[in-house]
């Protein structure tokens, strides 16, 4: 036993030097300043690049005494920007100039007077000058200094901005958030031109090293929830940030919830809509999803365009979008339950229908919703696999052609097809819970065939106690129904005219008093 604790001992001992020794490598390459010599810098990101085709190196003599040195990969930035702005006006200047005293160092020189280029910086370690190769920007070396300069000539990357096809509008602007998050954040200050709208950058990944951007509005945004999100966002120890999507399961509040903590949108006019109302956005470089906390339940059933139409208008189909979130949970686990344990509910009519179009079919009413249900899921996951011509195609011909074979081979009753089409329907009403309804719909569906209403009635009390105790960043939420939070309510199901919207939520600063800033949206006087 004593060997053994030994043994152990030993091996932490071992591990935890490896580990200061890894740490002091790191340190001392943070720490390694560059060389004076272009020949030993480019040995050395020659030894550190090795067999990466792509980095181009460069080197210009412009007279018999100044040799500088380009690096950069290939594809990454605009070689005509760097000929023209950079590389000529150096040449012309270093061919021309005649002999004097050295006043300057170069690198300042051709940094406050040569090059026709605003976005150069200095860096004097082999770390710095790496990490910005590899995020696409050039660099330039000079012969006899221990410093390079960053040049900012990044070739446009990407595809144009468009309408995102997941969030499409009736009205309102079209404009999408893209892969490129300089553009990404150039769309958001084209419409919030305030100086109180705060970007803060921060790297995620160990191997990726992505920049993810924390933004809000200084002075609406609640500062503890803004504090909150830069600790998750910090705790994060990962090799790669390959979408926000990685960054939303990491800083949910309930990881194993069936409901979205955290939201998300492609637009640009609802994410400055969510900016302006409080809330903290996190861009991530890459993707075009914007993450927005904290998230509510009853954003599910809000669109942008809803704010761009008349109140009762808005009203009605948030009603109608509530009416199809229940439906698409509850209306093939009602029936199951009505025909297995409650058929004298059913009016006479009806149940003569029902049992006339389930004559021949082997299976139970549950059976039968399972099946037709799984067919849809599947129908739909294909859809969305397969390139978009054929994935409609598919998805339509297949609906049709599978329901009547299935009819036709007394497999599924006419009645069960319609009801799980109306299900299906519903289901893509309130896209965000679209995975949450497709998992409940089979958890109502057990509860239905072993207990019926009472097994229903059960699990929706169960939701909605776990609805209560969810929060997002803090937030209840199921703001602002519980706990009632009545100046909110103006924004909830049923929506008043955007000029009487004079508070933004107060849910989202619990903290604030009615004369606090950031609380008060607008000045208005109404006209009786």
């Amino acid at each position: 036993m004593f060997w053994k604790i030994k043994t152990l001992k030993n091996i932490v001992r071992r591990s935890t030097n490896n580990n200061s020794a890894n740490n002091n490598s790191d340190n001392q390459e943070k720490a390694e300043p560059i060389p004076k010599s272009i020949n030993a810098v480019k040995s050395k990101l020659e030894d550190i690049f090795s067999e990466c085709g792509d980095l181009i190196f460069r080197e210009i003599v412009c007279n018999s005494k100044l040799k500088l040195l380009v690096v950069y990969f290939d594809g990454f930035v605009d070689k005509r920007a760097l000929n023209q702005d950079v590389m000529r006006p150096i040449l012309d200047h270093f061919s021309n100039e005649k002999p004097q005293g050295k006043s300057k160092r170069i690198s300042e020189l051709i940094k406050e007077s040569i090059v026709n280029n605003n976005d150069i910086k200095e860096t004097e370690n082999i770390k710095q000058a790496v990490d910005n190769i590899l995020s696409g920007e050039a660099l330039l070396f000079i012969d006899g200094e221990d410093k390079a300069l960053i040049v900012g000539v990044k070739a446009p990357q990407g595809r144009q901005v468009e309408e995102p096809d997941t969030e499409v509008s009736l009205r309102g602007p079209r404009e999408g958030f893209v892969e490129n998050l300089l553009t990404n954040i150039t769309l958001l200050r084209k419409r919030i031109k305030n100086p109180n709208l705060k970007m803060e950058m921060i790297e995620l990944g160990e191997q990726t090293k992505t920049d993810v951007c924390i933004c809000y509005i200084k002075g609406i945004a609640n500062e503890q929830i803004v504090q909150e999100v830069r600790d998750r966002l910090k705790k994060i120890k990962i090799d790669a940030i390959l979408d926000s999507g990685y960054i939303e399961q990491f800083i949910s509040d309930s990881r194993i919830s069936l409901f979205p903590t955290v939201g998300n949108s492609e637009k640009c006019d609802k994410l400055a809509g969510k900016l302006l109302e409080g809330r903290v956005a996190i861009f991530c470089d890459g993707t075009p999803y914007v993450i927005t906390v904290p998230h509510l339940l009853i954003e599910t059933i809000q669109a942008s365009e809803d704010y761009y139409d008349h109140a009762f208008f808005t009203t009605f189909l948030r009603l109608l979008r509530l009416l199809a979130l229940l439906v698409s949970n509850l209306l093939p686990s009602l029936y199951v339950a009505m025909v297995a344990f409650h058929p004298k509910i059913i009016p006479f009519k009806l149940m003569i229908t029902i049992a006339a179009s389930r004559e021949g079919i082997p299976f139970s009413s549950f059976t039968e919703a399972i099946l037709m249900t799984v067919t849809f899921e599947m129908l739909r996951e294909a859809g969305v696999r397969m390139p978009r011509p054929i994935g409609q195609s598919l998805s339509i011909v297949g609906a049709i052609v599978l329901g009547e074979a299935a009819v036709a081979a007394g497999i599924a009753s006419n009645l069960m097809v319609i009801i799980i089409s109306i299900t299906a329907i519903c289901s893509f009403v309130v896209p965000p819970l679209i995975r949450a309804t497709m998992l409940l719909r089979f958890i109502f569906l057990a509860a239905a065939n072993f207990l019926g209403f009472l097994g229903i009635a059960f699990l929706v009390v169960a939701v909605f106690i776990h609805l209560c105790r969810l929060r997002s960043f803090g937030i209840p939420y199921t703001a602002p129904f519980s706990p009632l939070t009545a100046p909110d309510l103006k924004d909830s199901l049923v929506t008043v005219p955007i000029w009487a919207m004079i508070t933004r939520p107060r849910v989202l600063r619990p903290e604030s008093g009615d004369a606090e800033a950031g609380i008060k949206r607008q000045e208005v006087q109404i006209k009786q």
